[in-house]
């Protein structure tokens, strides 16, 4: 399959946003559905994507068919969890169901630890990850990040978040 990743054109931003609520939602990734508020969030591409310090990758097709999206943080912003000093952080990352298994969600991370590399003073990559995200674990695991459980955090009570890092 060809896939392309490149920055999210507003036109696609909807479209962007809609595929990441429906990849978390249908996942099971949100403890109170479709009332979980943040949903919102993972449907606001338009905010990250106005961040100077957030960028919003999609990949597409040889047709141009959206596949799937991640948010590159490019430092401590808003719109980062967990990165520090030195570290670049990726979040929001998801893959639409029919685009599985076809290594859209591998194209993403490597172009985000491509422009980890290209960002001045960065030597981490870092994420957060639930614990049933298996498929992502692999991703992240057969590309060089590894687990940083000291890092690992709740956003809301009762839902602990994993920790990778990549070293640049």
């Amino acid at each position: 399959m060809d896939i392309t990743t490149r920055p999210a054109s507003p036109h696609e931003y909807a479209a962007l946003g809609h595929l990441t609520a429906d990849a978390y939602l249908l996942d099971g990734l949100l403890d109170f559905g479709e009332s979980d508020e943040y949903l919102d969030t993972l449907r606001d591409v338009a905010a990250r994507a106005g961040d100077a310090d957030a960028e919003v990758l999609v990949a597409v097709d040889g047709s141009g068919a959206l596949l799937g999206g991640v948010t590159f943080v490019s430092g401590s912003g808003p719109w980062a969890d967990i990165a520090g000093p030195g570290e670049a952080e990726f979040r929001m990352l998801a893959v639409a169901r029919d685009a599985r298994g076809r290594g859209v969600g591998e194209a993403l991370v490597r172009a985000c630890v491509d422009r980890a590399r290209a960002t001045d003073g960065c030597v981490r990559l870092v994420l957060s990850t639930q614990r049933t995200m298996l498929a992502a674990h692999r991703i992240y695991e057969r590309l060089g990040f590894v687990r940083t459980p000291v890092r690992d955090w709740e956003p809301v009570p009762g839902i602990t978040l994993l920790t990778y890092a990549l070293e640049l």
